[in-house]
């Protein structure tokens, strides 16, 4: 009996239809005459999945008891015994109930798929093992019931369902996913646009992969070799010379006029490696191809034409651009080309771009000659001991010895010490070695010996071919032992470079910090970056390590000049040539260190003085109107009790005297924001952390409202927060005092309390005319008030004054909208370290609906504010 088939439908997120599909799919077969029932499917309540399990047959669940409570799972054995053709089982990431057949509804389903029974089934893309920290990351929720990806992997068709996050969030406010009482929760935490269109692009990705290894395994199988142009693959061939940048860009452009372009470049080095780029401009190239959003690819190949064509057909890709050939006229005479054989072999399913450059026609340049390596003293006098003395002693030996080894034996033995002299002082002692080597071998042991004439002609070419594979060989070791120590020389400067390049990156690197490095890496006593302002001023350190720095590049013992009027100079030593180029990457990074740090420090500078001056010209603003207001109230009403003319009633002077009272009140209130202000920008707040309960601290902030305004919602289960409570309590009191001030009559603000993960959120709910989103931001900005709020209802400090205390205390204060209308101010608190209590833990938004943020519904239709 052969093995099942399974077909999941894949979701981004709980409500796309995956169960709607699902069901579908069951009707279409069972109108087709197939055999097809329902094994599990949970509708949640919703009407109308739950309409189409009618006319579907369905296989009574099983009951499993646990811990006093009967629930319902999938009954796999009645399944087995029914044996339909096909099963509809939902939800393939859940957890059994403990007591089951198996712990999870993926072996439910392996089972039957072992039975010979196909399975349709459903899962969301965040219950895939692999994707369970990046969605963690995306929602904050971790998903508690996870499925292997190799057993989706495995499925024999992958259908997404797919919805836009608008049309989703519509379908969560009509009530079509989850009960009315948990919507507004639910689009303000796990269905926000940024999660689904995160959760979205996940699935995308997934299923183009899954799309692309389905390609690419039939084309295995089928033994297919052309290119099938199902998305653009652009391969760059790169020399490793500086057109590539200019290659990589043009293919770039191409890719981007292809929907699901892809860049691959490719750099092919010859296999001997004796023969290649610069590592140096092959990073540049690597990197800038990578932040283009392709991908970059080193191949080993001696045939460059052959190798080029051979990967790009192997990633099916559907063009290769090339550059134009840098070769002069005369050295076409050894060929084509890389370029006109690749277009020659690369038949009609490849096209191939040849893109003109600066550096056509130019010549690639004769490679450098370098010196030999440096040795020590030492080894140059053993190099020329072994090459001159002991060819003389091993003479006088074997002229010595009783029974004569032979010519080829002596030979060999010469040719020892030629290969010694190589490894120990370097090519020309070696070629000494076998000088001197052959002379001897021909005055003392090739006849007629001590003339330095050969009678026989066997002797002249054992003799010659000896000279020439003794320096055949003296020249191999040499170069080896020169790639050696370039290999290492050239590691240690990648290491130095790619310090370098990660302190750019991150921009953590300080000037002081940069030069101990250069002092450190040359060895040197003290190292100074020097500059002037022009030709003739004198020269002024900007930093500098070590005792004694000099004053001028001209004392240094090695300056390396930046630009016209900055040097960097050393002291302690003079170093080799070959070492500057990497004491000019690092003087170049310490002028780009240097000029960051000072547009750091003018960039902070200014910004405080925009910000003092707007704060000031606020300040004159609110002093002149918002404060006066409150004075005017208070002098108008004194003035009135104090006139001679007028008989007030009782009624009329407590009225007055309540006026004198909520003009002081709103006053008080002004000044101590405006306090509250001057010390955050003055840097003077303290916060004095300890952990607290919210509903000891919550309550007390709603003093200042109407008590039927608020409804408060904080329970008891919440772990403590680490605050400062003083703070704590003035951030609320604002934030709840500018939700009341903007809620229409009749609707009271929702104050409501939640943990995820590490984190406490308080959320204040108002059914106001909202805020749009590009001001979101602004109101938050000190003497700011939104819309057509009415003069004299405050300076605008509220808000700025309660997200500057919550900073202080690591916590966060955003806005958002409020689904059906309002605005939402959510305040982010940090947990005491004590942890969540017990029972408590994340939601899943497919296994366990209901919200963790259980605020009351207030609906009320308004308009903007």
């Amino acid at each position: 009996m052969g093995r099942g088939k399974l077909r999941i439908y894949l979701g981004a997120a709980p409500g796309v239809g995956k169960t709607y599909a699902l069901l579908s799919e069951g009707h279409r077969r069972v109108e087709r005459g197939g055999d097809c029932v329902v094994g599990f499917v949970e509708h949640h309540g919703r009407q109308r999945t739950g309409a189409l399990l009618h006319g579907l047959e369905q296989v009574p669940r099983r009951e499993v008891r646990h811990r006093d409570a009967v629930f319902t799972e999938m009954d796999v054995d009645a399944l087995l015994a029914r044996r339909p053709m096909v099963a509809l089982v939902d939800e393939l990431a859940h957890t059994n109930v403990p007591g089951s057949r198996n712990a999870k509804r993926w072996q439910d389903v392996e089972e039957l798929l072992r039975a010979g029974i196909d399975v349709v089934s459903t899962v969301n893309i965040q219950h895939l093992e692999s994707l369970g920290d990046v969605v963690e990351s995306i929602t904050g929720v971790r998903q508690r019931e996870t499925v292997p990806d190799e057993v989706v992997r495995r499925a024999d068709q992958i259908e997404l369902v797919d919805m836009s996050p608008q049309a989703l969030r519509r379908r969560m406010a009509h009530g079509n996913i989850y009960k009315p009482d948990k919507v507004d929760a639910a689009l303000s935490n796990y269905f926000r646009p940024g999660n689904l269109t995160a959760l979205r692009e996940l699935a995308l990705l997934w299923v183009a992969d899954r799309a692309d290894e389905y390609l690419r395994q039939y084309r295995g199988e089928h033994g297919i070799r052309s290119t099938w142009q199902a998305r653009e693959r652009i391969v760059v061939g790169l020399t490793g010379g500086p057109e590539g940048r200019t290659l990589i860009r043009r293919a770039a452009r191409l890719a981007e006029k292809g929907a699901g372009g892809e860049v691959m470049a490719v750099y092919i080095a010859r296999s001997d490696g004796l023969t290649s780029a610069s590592p140096k401009e092959l990073a540049v190239q690597r990197t800038l191809v990578e932040d283009l959003g392709g991908t970059f690819h080193h191949v080993i190949g001696d045939d460059i034409p052959e190798a080029l064509l051979e990967f790009a057909r192997g990633v099916n890709a559907t063009q290769i651009v090339l550059g134009s050939s840098r070769r002069k006229a005369w050295q076409y005479v050894f060929g084509p080309g890389v370029g006109a054989s690749v277009a020659r072999d690369s038949g009609p399913d490849l096209d191939v771009h040849i893109v003109t450059h600066d550096e056509v026609a130019k010549g690639r340049g004769l490679p450098v000659v370098r010196s030999a390596a440096r040795l020590g003293k030492t080894r140059i006098v053993a190099g020329w001991v072994v090459a001159v003395v002991f060819p003389a002693l091993l003479a006088v030996l074997l002229t010595h010895m009783s029974a004569d080894p032979g010519l080829a034996n002596e030979m060999l033995l010469f040719l020892a010490l030629t290969v010694a002299a190589a490894l120990l002082g370097g090519l020309v002692p070696a070629l000494a070695s076998a000088a001197f080597g052959s002379l001897l071998l021909n005055y003392y042991f090739a006849p007629p010996l001590h003339r330095l004439t050969i009678s026989d002609p066997k002797n002249i070419v054992a003799i010659s071919v000896f000279f020439g594979v003794a320096v055949a060989v003296a020249s191999v070791v040499d170069t080896a032992a020169r790639r050696t120590q370039q290999a290492a020389r050239l590691r240690a400067e990648s290491e130095i470079l790619s310090f370098l390049a990660g302190s750019v990156l991150r921009g953590e690197t300080t000037l002081d910090a940069l030069l101990e490095r250069v002092r450190e890496t040359f060895a040197m006593e003290s190292v100074a970056l020097l500059e002037r302002a022009n030709d003739v001023e004198p020269w002024k350190p900007a930093g500098s390590v070590g005792p004694g720095p000099v004053a001028r590049p001209e004392d240094a013992d090695v300056d390396m000049p930046i630009g016209d009027h900055m040097a960097l100079a050393l002291s302690g030593r003079v170093l080799p040539a070959e070492d500057h180029r990497v004491l000019g990457a690092f003087a170049a990074q310490a002028a780009v260190v240097l000029d960051r740090q000072r547009l750091v420090g003018e960039a902070e500078e200014a910004r405080r003085m925009a910000e003092g001056n707007r704060i000031r010209t606020a300040l004159l603003a609110a002093v002149s109107h918002d404060l006066r207001t409150p004075l005017a109230s208070i002098k108008a009403s004194v003035s009135s009790l104090r006139s001679d003319d007028v008989e007030w009633s009782q009624e009329d002077r407590a009225e007055l005297l309540e006026g004198i009272e909520d003009g002081a009140d709103r006053l008080d209130h002004l000044v101590g924001n405006l306090l509250d202000m001057s010390r955050l920008q003055t840097g003077t707040v303290t916060p004095l952390i300890r952990e607290i309960d919210l509903d000891e601290v919550v309550p007390m902030a709603l003093g200042g409202v109407p008590e039927d305004s608020v409804v408060l919602d904080v329970p008891e289960t919440l772990p403590m927060v680490a605050v400062d409570p003083g703070l704590l309590e003035r951030a609320v009191a604002n934030v709840v005092e500018n939700a009341v001030k903007y809620s229409p009559p009749g609707q009271p603000v929702v104050v409501a309390a939640s943990f995820l993960g590490d984190r406490v959120e308080v959320r204040v709910v108002d059914r106001g005319p909202g805020v749009p989103d590009e001001a979101k931001n602004r109101i938050f900005a000190p003497f700011q008030r939104h819309g057509d709020a009415p003069r004299g209802a405050g300076v605008g400090l509220g808000l700025a004054v309660a997200r500057g205390f919550a900073e202080a205390m690591d916590g966060t204060l955003a806005a958002e909208d409020t689904p059906g209308g309002g605005l939402t101010m959510v305040l982010t608190l940090r947990a005491a370290a004590r942890g969540t209590p017990h029972g408590s833990g994340h939601v899943d938004p497919v296994d366990q609906p209901v919200d963790p943020f259980d605020l009351p519904s207030v609906r009320q239709k308004a308009g903007p504010r």
